[in-house]
């Protein structure tokens, strides 16, 4: 697990930028070849995607053969509601890039059966090779996707039911208006991001400093499902000084220490016009 402490919100995000950049280049996509990304919403990855949005109308990058692959989506939320995710990705990434909008997959929380739209997007991610990159954003309560606390760490795309305190979070994108807020979800499983070749957890803010302190510093523990990403091979939490406040001190000097190699995944920073 690989801890990268930046000093503030828009370093960190450049940071993850720049690391989604080098891994899509380095994989060299194409026709027969697509590379697969897992995405997140919320204000956590907004600063990261105006980065990809930026290396895009630089000539830097290319989402022509990717695969992207949601989440979560509210249910029964209308797909143009501003604030479904759907609508959440196309206006903040996807409408300013070049991905084929048939390769951005995101839940339909208004399917006739919701069932069986979760167990086809697992079989969409298996017929696309599984996730490559999953890149992921927390609650305060640790939560990871719609994995409230209490989630079982090896679940799959499924409906859930949304927790209080989630609930009360999103009210601030309904005019606080608790009533408006859905209570329901379709999100991937905790075993679903575990199946990634590789992971991604954005963590900005003194408000997820207790849930990045339950991330790394305590045991596996399915009330903070963030944490289980302690086992899996290849995780990388990027994080920004506010949201190591909970951390032992030992604990943030060990991970600083190690940023000199945490910086060469993304120095050079590499472009398709080098290639």
């Amino acid at each position: 697990m690989r801890l990268v402490i930046l000093d503030e919100y828009n370093l960190a995000s450049e940071w993850a930028a720049k690391y989604i950049r080098n891994k899509i280049i380095q994989f060299q996509p194409s026709a027969d070849k697509y590379f697969t990304l897992g995405l997140p919403t919320g204000s956590t990855p907004f600063g990261c995607y105006q980065k990809l949005i930026e290396y895009y109308k630089n000539g830097d990058i290319s989402f022509k053969y990717v695969k992207t692959f949601n989440m979560d989506e509210y249910v029964g939320l209308p797909r143009a509601h501003p604030e479904s995710y759907h609508s959440y990705m196309w206006n903040n990434f996807f409408k300013h890039i070049d991905i084929d909008p048939a390769n951005a997959h995101i839940l339909d929380g208004n399917a006739d059966d919701l069932d069986a739209e979760c167990q086809a997007f697992e079989k969409k991610i298996a017929e696309a090779g599984g996730i490559e990159l999953f890149v992921g954003g927390i609650g305060p309560d640790g939560h990871i996707a719609f994995n409230e606390p209490g989630s079982s760490l090896v679940s799959r795309t499924r409906v859930k039911t949304l927790a209080k305190d989630t609930i009360v979070a999103n009210a601030r994108f309904f005019g606080n208006d608790l009533s408006k807020v859905p209570t329901m979800a379709l999100t991937v499983g905790v075993g679903t991001v575990m199946d990634a070749k590789e992971v991604m957890i954005l963590i900005t803010g003194a408000h997820k400093a207790f849930a990045l302190y339950k991330a790394i510093e305590e045991g596996v523990n399915h009330m903070w499902t963030v944490s289980a990403f302690q086992q899996h091979p290849r995780t990388i939490f990027v994080c920004d000084e506010d949201a190591t406040l909970e951390l032992r001190v030992k604990t943030v000097k060990y991970f600083k220490g190690l940023m000199h190699v945490h910086n060469k995944l993304v120095d050079p920073v590499l472009s398709i016009k080098d290639q």
